[in-house]
C-alpha cells in the first residue's frame, strides 16, 4: 500500500515532508513486532500512527486495545492492564482479565505512557521483554502475545533524568521512535486542513462550507497553533456554527485565535509543555507570579506620592493597598513578605477615630500558608466547583487526572 493509500483510508490531511517520513516509517515497521513510540505535541494526531501499524500488520484481524494511561487511577492501573484475582483488593467481588490478556494476538496502544507509575512501569517491563504478567492478587504467571505501540507527548530524556521514567523501559519502548510535526511545521497542510473541516463540519449541520479571504488565509498559516490539530478542528467548527456570514476575513478570523501568550480559556495551570515541570515547580511559578504583582502595585502607589513624601491616598485606597498587600503575603512559599511597619510610609495601615481626622499606624503581621496548604486548598476548591469530577478538576488545574488522584489520596480529600 502506497502512502497516498495509506492517507485516504486513514483519513490523514497533508503532504508535509515531515508528514510523509512517519506515515512511512509506520507502514515499514507494522509487518513487524517491533515496539513503537510516538511523539509529538498535544493534537498532532498521535493515535492516527498506532492504528496504521495495527491495520497494516498480520494482527489486524485481532484486538485493537487504545489505553489513555494519564486517566486511569494510580490505584487501578495494574488492575486494568493485567487483571486481578477475586478478593486481591477492596471491591474486587470476582476475578477480571486486563487487557494483555484481552488483546493476546493484536495491539495494544499505550497513550501518555510516561504517567505511568514506577511499579506498573516494572511490570510493563517484563511484558515486552518476556511476555509474561502476572495478576494482582495472584501468583500464576499468564502469557501473552501483544503489539505494543506508546505514544508521549513529554520529553522523555527528562523524565528519565528527573527518575519519573525508566531507562530501560525507554529503551525498550523505542526501538523505532516515530515523531509527528506539530502543526506550525506543516505550513502547506494548514489551509487544506482548515477546508477539510470546513466541508465536514458544513455536511453535519447542514449549512454552507466557510471560505476565508485571502488576508486570512495568510493569519491561519502565520499563526503558532499551540493546540495543533485539535485547536484548528475546534477554531472550524466554532467559526461554522457562529458567524452567519460565510466568508471569513483576517478581522473576523483573529477575534476567534486567542493571542500568543493568552488562552481564551482561563486555567489555574498551563498545559503540558515542551520540557515537562513537577507539580511543585508549577506551584511555585503560580506563587513567584503574584509576588511580581506585589512589585507592580508597590510602584503604583509610589507614583502617587507627592515631593515632599506625603502620600496622596483616600482611606478607601489605603484600605485597598493593606489588603492587596495582605493577600499576596499569604501565597509567598516558606517564608513571610516584609510587613509594614510603622515608619514604613508607603503601606500604611489606617485606625479611622470618630472625633479626629488622623491616622495611626499600627504593626500588621501574618502568617504564610505552607506550600503544601496552600496546594490543597486549591484542590479542594477546584474539587468543589465541579462537583467532585475529578476529570474536570484536574483540567481547571492543569494536571493529570492520575496525579489529581494522588494528591486527594495524599490530602486525605473525601468530597
Amino acid at each position: 500500500m502506497n502512502l497516498q493509500q495509506i492517507k485516504q483510508r486513514f483519513g490523514i490531511i497533508g503532504n508535509a515532508p515531515l508528514l510523509n517520513r512517519a506515515l512511512e516509517i509506520a507502514s515499514q515497521v507494522a509487518p513487524t513486532d517491533i515496539s513503537v513510540l510516538v511523539t509529538g505535541e498535544s493534537g498532532t494526531g498521535k493515535e492516527i500512527i498506532p492504528q496504521v501499524i495495527h491495520q497494516l500488520s498480520s494482527r489486524k484481524h485481532g484486538e485493537y486495545i487504545a489505553v489513555n494511561c494519564g486517566a486511569i487511577p494510580e490505584g487501578t492501573i495494574d488492575s486494568e492492564l493485567f487483571g486481578h484475582e477475586k478478593g486481591s483488593f477492596t471491591g474486587a467481588a470476582g476475578s477480571r482479565e486486563g487487557y494483555f490478556q484481552v488483546a493476546d494476538g493484536g495491539t495494544i496502544f499505550l497513550d501518555e505512557v510516561a504517567e505511568l507509575p514506577m511499579q506498573t512501569q516494572v511490570r510493563l517491563l517484563r511484558v515486552l521483554e518476556t511476555g509474561e504478567f502476572i495478576r494482582v492478587g495472584s501468583s500464576k504467571v499468564h502469557k501473552t502475545n501483544v503489539r505494543v505501540v506508546a505514544a508521549t507527548n513529554e520529553n522523555m530524556l527528562k523524565a528519565i533524568a528527573t527518575g519519573k521514567f525508566r531507562e530501560d523501559l525507554f529503551y525498550r519502548l523505542s526501538i523505532v521512535p516515530i515523531s509527528l510535526p506539530p502543526l506550525r511545521e506543516r505550513k502547506e497542510d494548514i489551509h487544506l486542513i482548515f477546508r477539510k473541516f470546513s466541508a465536514d463540519f458544513a455536511d453535519k449541520y447542514r449549512m454552507p462550507a466557510i471560505r476565508l479571504t485571502d488576508d486570512a488565509v495568510q493569519l491561519l498559516l502565520n499563526y503558532h497553533w499551540p493546540g495543533n490539530i485539535r485547536q484548528l478542528k475546534n477554531l472550524v467548527e466554532q467559526i461554522s456554527v457562529i458567524e452567519k456570514d460565510r466568508e471569513i476575513d483576517a478581522i473576523k478570523l483573529k477575534s476567534f485565535l486567542p493571542d500568543k501568550f493568552e488562552s481564551t480559556t482561563p486555567v489555574l495551570f498551563g498545559s503540558h509543555q515542551e520540557e515537562a515541570i513537577t507539580d511543585r515547580e508549577l506551584m511555585y511559578k503560580f506563587l513567584f507570579d503574584m509576588k511580581g504583582d506585589l512589585n507592580e502595585l508597590k510602584k503604583l502607589v509610589l507614583e502617587i506620592v507627592n515631593k515632599n513624601g506625603e502620600i496622596q491616598l483616600t482611606k478607601d485606597q489605603s484600605a485597598f493597598v493593606n489588603r492587596m498587600y495582605s493577600d499576596v503575603n499569604e501565597y509567598t512559599p516558606g517564608r513571610s513578605l516584609p510587613v509594614p511597619m510603622k515608619e514604613d510610609p508607603i503601606f500604611p495601615t489606617f485606625a479611622e477615630d470618630e472625633d479626629s481626622e488622623e491616622f495611626e499606624f499600627h504593626e500588621e503581621v501574618q502568617e504564610s500558608l505552607s506550600l503544601e496548604d496552600r496546594e490543597k486548598e486549591l484542590i479542594k476548591k477546584a474539587l468543589e466547583k465541579h462537583r467532585g469530577k475529578r476529570k474536570h478538576a484536574a483540567e481547571e488545574l492543569g494536571i493529570s487526572e492520575r496525579t489529581l488522584y494522588r494528591k486527594i489520596k495524599e490530602y486525605d480529600l473525601n468530597l
